[in-house]
């Protein structure tokens, strides 16, 4: 990936923000390491568990009417995990002491959450052919324009005697 020195750059800057953060992990929604800063961790698992969190997250904000994933947190007897949406493709990661300000963490989790996301899709967008770049852009504009206008088709009834009910009706 092509944004990865700058998303590790963020990452520790991120860090250095937060000295309660003892980790920092950008990852794609399916689970592979993207960049991280991680000691004493195993990134890959828990870039995978991520996914995994990230996967349910969304089905329940879907379920309930929430609309679109934006950020998940875990507090565990030792600390907290937290992870935000990062642009299209990727989620931050963030694991921190119990004794952090979770209201300073969230703020800076959002705003490193939305850079690392315009990094990531910044490199994935270079990445594209350029056909295949054309096609999304003219996807998005479909799906983000006006509503498509609907015309009536006309419809042949489903039986005979549908049929007839209706010349039925038609005609008294």
């Amino acid at each position: 990936m092509d944004a990865e020195p700058e998303v590790l750059d963020e990452l520790r800057r991120l860090r250095t923000r937060i000295p309660q953060l003892t980790g920092a992990l950008a990852a794609s929604v399916d689970g592979l390491v993207l960049a991280q800063d991680t000691p004493g961790v195993e990134p890959e698992g828990v870039a995978a568990l991520t996914a995994a969190a990230l996967g349910v997250a969304a089905r329940m904000t879907d379920a309930t009417g929430q609309g679109d994933f934006r950020e998940l947190l875990v507090r565990g007897v030792h600390g907290y995990v937290a992870t935000y949406a990062a642009g299209r493709g990727a989620v931050l990661t963030l694991l921190a002491q119990d004794r952090v300000n979770v209201g300073r963490l969230h703020l800076e989790g959002r705003r490193a959450g939305t850079r690392i996301g315009e990094l990531v899709d910044e490199a994935a967008a270079r990445a594209e052919p350029p056909a295949q770049a054309r096609a999304a852009r003219a996807t998005a504009r479909t799906t983000t324009g006006s509503a498509p206008t609907r015309t009536r088709t006309a419809r042949t009834p489903a039986s005979p005697r549908s049929a007839a009910n209706v010349r039925t009706t038609t005609e008294s």
